[in-house]
């Protein structure tokens, strides 16, 4: 059983390592090629209802699940290892997201509005078009808060929890919930599952993500009073149970307020606001960046001090 356990955090490490060293691959990414066979099938197993979206997301979700069970099993001595750590590796995003928010800090400052749209897909689903400087600096960085639970705390306690099956099959629901968890007519129902699935994947990555957001707060120049009090007065208020508590305490720990009018491909949303301080700033993208690497690390120093514990 230890051995078992240090196999997982073992491979989890390493793959939040090769992350930080090779980002994400340039080329055929499996989180790109799962997306594009989620959308494949999609056009054969739609109907709009509750039970189709189940069949749909529960048979995407046990292949990666039985592929990563198959990849973990095989013969060898480090198979196991080495197929936790390329699991956790193509399910995390944190150098990828660092980069992206870092570029589109840049855009903003030298005032590159255009430039700044063309990118803000690479981080979010919201409808760029409309957006200001202004609005896309709110979108940036609270999508870096959101997906630094989903795409770096998330995936790092999914593989130390259950190795290359438990990864992959994360990564499939969060993929899925980004594809087809929208309450939009077409998918209010069949993106049901999608959804409900991920708000359980997430549940406790998020709350751990928030907790590391208030210790790491000083590390950007945040406040760690700040981070928990919005966290505490302000997360149920978010439609999500889960992205209203990161971006909560990201927005009391850099003193900015997030939230607000939120404007989708398929609509204007009022968001409540989050947070009780100033709009957004460039500054504030780029520390909400640092911020975001610094939980990363917390969170995989936190996994790697599993390596060391004893059975009592």
């Amino acid at each position: 059983m230890v051995a078992s356990r240090q196999i997982r955090i073992g491979g989890a490490l390493a793959g939040y390592l090769a992350d930080l060293a090779l980002g994400d691959p340039k080329r055929g990414h499996p989180v790109a090629a799962f997306g594009q066979l989620a959308a494949k099938l999609e056009r054969i197993s739609y109907r709009d209802s509750k039970l189709a979206g189940a069949v749909h997301a529960g048979s995407l979700v046990g292949a990666v699940c039985l592929l990563g069970a198959a990849l973990q099993h095989g013969p060898g001595r480090l198979r196991p290892v080495a197929a936790t750590a390329a699991a956790s590796w193509a399910s995390l995003g944190g150098t990828s997201l660092a980069s992206t928010g870092r570029a589109m800090a840049e855009l903003v400052e030298r005032g590159d509005v255009e430039a700044a749209r063309r990118l803000l897909p690479s981080l979010c689903g919201r409808d760029p078009a409309h957006l200001d400087l202004p609005g896309l600096t709110r979108a940036a960085l609270e999508s870096v808060a959101e997906n630094t639970s989903d795409a770096q705390v998330a995936p790092l306690l999914w593989a130390a929890i259950g190795g290359a099956p438990a990864v992959l099959g994360y990564r499939g629901v969060n993929t899925l919930d980004s594809m087809i968890g929208y309450r939009t007519p077409r998918y209010v129902r069949f993106g049901w599952a999608a959804a409900r699935l991920d708000d359980v994947a997430n549940y406790a990555a998020a709350r751990a993500t928030a907790t590391l957001v208030v210790v790491c707060a000083p590390l950007a120049g945040g406040s760690p009073l700040g981070a928990m009090r919005a966290w505490r007065r302000d997360a149920a208020r978010h439609p999500s149970p889960n992205a209203g508590v990161v971006e909560a305490a990201f927005a009391g720990a850099l003193g900015v307020q997030l939230g607000g009018p939120t404007r989708y491909h398929d609509g204007l949303q009022i968001r409540p606001t989050l947070g009780d301080g100033r709009q957004p700033t460039v500054a504030d993208l780029r520390r909400a960046v640092v911020l975001s690497r610094a939980v990363q690390a917390a969170a995989a120093l936190g996994v790697g001090v599993g390596l060391y514990r004893r059975r009592p």
